[in-house]
């Protein structure tokens, strides 16, 4: 049984900036795409990034394309979310998934894995 592991989250002033870790249990991290969602109070879970399984592919949320950044390492089984440029409405629970393909995708119905999220806020 695969598990995600979120860390980084935490409070920081519009502007800041953050990097979430997810770590993964298991030997089959570098078999799949990973990917980032976010929830905030009141909306359903969105979409962020994904990424494919060597890395050399990514996809991002219009809005949060130019200030966030995807990447991964297989040899730590971590994917990782650099986030510049934070604005308040980033604030939200961020949660980390891994793809059932070995390819970048959006829809959260192409993860089956699911970290337990981590909390970022950012004021104003």
């Amino acid at each position: 049984q695969v598990q995600l592991v979120e860390s980084g989250g935490g409070l920081v002033q519009a502007g800041g900036a953050l990097r979430l870790s997810c770590v993964a249990s298991g030997r089959t991290f570098s078999t799949y795409a990973m990917g980032w969602f976010r929830q905030a109070p009141g909306k359903e879970r969105e979409f962020v990034a994904s990424i494919g399984r060597f890395g050399g592919s990514t996809n991002y949320a219009d809005s949060v394309k130019g200030r966030f950044t995807i990447s991964r390492d297989n040899a730590k089984n971590t994917v990782y979310l650099q986030m510049n440029s934070l604005k308040p409405e980033d604030t939200a629970v961020y949660y980390c998934a891994r793809a059932t393909v070995s390819y970048t995708v959006l829809s959260a119905a192409s993860y089956d894995t699911w970290g337990q999220g981590t909390q970022v806020t950012v004021s104003s």
